[in-house]
Parts: structure tokens; C-alpha cells; sequence
């Protein structure tokens, strides 16, 4: 099959987009307000975009209390989901009202930044400390922004519990990090497999 995105007739029962450019990790986004209250969201467009410096986004669809929350203090947190605690993480996408904390809704703990003013999930077996680098909403073709409000921020800490460390490396057979699929799919990628670059003859 073939459809054309402007018209968006794909003829499915639900449109596949999201489907197709998965599974994706879900960024757990921990902010701070102005007036103290604490938040955490997941997204699932998210990832990391560099290595040197360390640089992670997400985009939020709307300009939500996360990205409130760091347009007014310049940081937040990133917390790592796995497979433990992947039910809890989706109590944290209630829409909550504004000053309401998503860890107390979940039954999370909220563990402070040593780097940043913004929380993390204690409860994660890591979880990245992040300073805002910039804010943008990206164009479409005909110029036009698009609804996202897309976040980057340069990692400035990084907080591994040693219980997911196996010889030198933060072991994902442990972790068993969560990936969001289209629909209401997510998966469990703890199954792993290793494949080396190949070398030229």
C-alpha cells in the first residue's frame, strides 16, 4: 500500500505513522515549577541527538507544564524507564492540573538533582541531570510551525543505580528498557543481541 501524508487516507483504522518509526524511547521529563510543585511526564518522542557534548530532546505535543516548567528555571531531568516500573510510569501521563505532582499520583519518589533544581524518579536504575540549551517548534514544508515544542539540553550528570552495571557496561539484559510503539503498544527490550561494525578488507 501507498497514501499521500495531505491526505492522509491510508484506509487503516488507525493511521500507522507512529507505528512504523518505533519502538521509541520514552523520555521521563522531572521539572521543577516557579512556585516549587514538582512534575514528571513521559514522551515518547524522544532521544538522545549527540555525544560530545551529551545532548538529549523531546518534543511535547502542546506547550505543556514540562516545557512551562523549564522555559522558567532552564533545567530538568530525564529518568530512565524500565520494565519494573513501566505501569507506574503511565499513571505519570494523567493530564494532572497544574501544581499537582505526577510522583505523588504514581507513588514515586521524587530525588533531587545534584547538578540541577529538578527532581528524578529515585525508583529508576538511572536517570540524566539536563541544562536547557534551546527551545524551538519545527516548520512544515509550507512554512507553517508545527503544534510540538521541541526541548534540547545538554547533559550534565548522570545518576546509574549499581544494581543495572555488569562488567563496565549499564547492562540492558538488567535494565530492560521500555520503547513506546504505535497505538497503545510499548515494548520490553531486555532481549539482546550484539552485532560488531565490520571491518574492511
Amino acid at each position: 500500500m501507498f497514501y499521500d501524508t495531505a491526505t492522509n487516507a491510508h484506509g487503516l483504522s488507525h493511521d500507522p505513522f507512529k507505528a512504523i518509526v518505533s519502538p521509541r524511547p520514552i523520555g521521563w521529563i522531572g521539572t521543577k515549577g516557579a512556585d516549587g510543585s514538582h512534575n514528571l511526564a513521559p514522551y515518547s518522542f524522544f532521544n538522545a541527538v549527540s555525544d560530545r557534548p551529551k545532548l538529549v530532546m523531546f518534543a511535547s505535543s502542546g506547550h505543556k507544564d514540562s516545557v512551562r516548567n523549564i522555559e522558567d528555571t532552564g533545567v530538568f531531568t530525564c529518568s530512565f524507564v524500565g520494565r519494573d516500573i513501566a505501569e507506574r510510569m503511565n499513571l505519570t501521563s494523567v493530564a494532572a492540573p497544574h501544581g499537582e505532582s505526577e510522583f505523588a499520583i504514581a507513588g514515586l519518589t521524587p530525588q533531587q538533582g545534584r547538578l540541577v533544581d529538578a527532581p528524578f524518579v529515585a525508583e529508576s536504575l538511572a536517570a540524566l541531570e539536563c541544562r536547557l540549551t534551546e527551545i524551538m517548534r519545527p516548520q512544515a514544508l509550507d512554512g507553517s510551525v508545527s503544534e510540538s515544542w521541541v526541548v534540547f539540553g545538554q547533559v550534565v550528570g548522570i545518576h546509574i543505580h549499581d544494581a543495572a552495571v555488569r562488567d563496565g557496561r549499564f547492562d540492558m539484559a538488567v535494565a530492560r528498557p521500555v520503547g513506546r510503539m504505535g497505538y497503545m503498544d510499548y515494548c520490553d527490550a531486555g532481549d539482546v543481541f550484539e552485532m560488531m561494525r565490520p571491518q574492511r578488507r
